[in-house]
């Protein structure tokens, strides 16, 4: 997705330069004055209403923004530099965790289903191959 919006090509070289009050995902102004500014180490749940989070790295995101990144996009590094996103201290909130199990738990029934058909003609052809009918 970083490749998509620009920031990096394929070959890891950055094409933009991400302003400091831009979010890297939406590419919406962030207003620090005033926002509750999120770290890594720090997560309250005081004024929701448009909160940036700042990830190990430093760079600054809407909370919203990068809560869609992580879960829905599957994407566990940052959108501009690439650095890994921890989970465990990006949701802190135990509302959040039931998200990215169940979002777990949807790939593993995915999963499951394009590979069942494989595995039951292995399973009939072992089955024939070996006369064990």
């Amino acid at each position: 997705m970083a490749c998509k919006i620009g920031y990096f090509t394929s070959d890891g070289l950055p094409k933009k330069v991400l302003e400091n009050n831009i979010c890297a995902i939406c590419g919406d102004k962030l207003n620090l004055t005033g926002q509750l500014l999120r770290t890594d180490k720090d997560f309250d749940d005081e004024n929701d209403v448009e909160a940036v989070h700042a990830l190990s790295c430093q760079h600054l995101f809407h909370e919203y923004c990068l809560r869609g990144f992580v879960i829905v996009g599957k994407m566990a590094t940052c959108p501009y530099c690439k650095e890994k996103i921890n989970y465990s201290t990006t949701f802190k909130n135990p509302w959040e965790k039931p998200h990215l199990l169940y979002g777990q738990f949807l790939d593993w029934v995915r999963y499951l289903v394009v590979w069942q058909p494989l595995i039951v003609i292995i399973v009939q052809g072992v089955t024939k191959f070996f006369g064990l009918e």
